[in-house]
């Protein structure tokens, strides 16, 4: 049986810097009370804030997936 690796390591590790972008436009539309200087540390920002934050990532990433699977079609 293949043994994958499971971690905090991205696929595409420069991919890394394109997803904080994403993260702070999101929490900008949502008014979430974020800057960009903050990396990774949302400590002072509620649970159910930063699951939506994430939930939105998802769905936008989603459909932008979805968006270019039509185009291959």
């Amino acid at each position: 049986m293949a043994r994958g690796q499971w971690g905090k390591q991205p696929l595409v590790p420069e991919a890394h810097k394109a997803l904080d972008n994403m993260k702070y436009e999101i929490a900008a539309e949502l008014a979430i009370p974020v800057y960009q200087g903050s990396e990774d540390y949302w400590g002072y920002i509620s649970s159910r804030d930063c699951g939506a934050v994430g939930g939105s990532m998802t769905r936008k990433l989603v459909q932008n997936t979805e968006q270019y699977l039509k185009t291959m079609i």
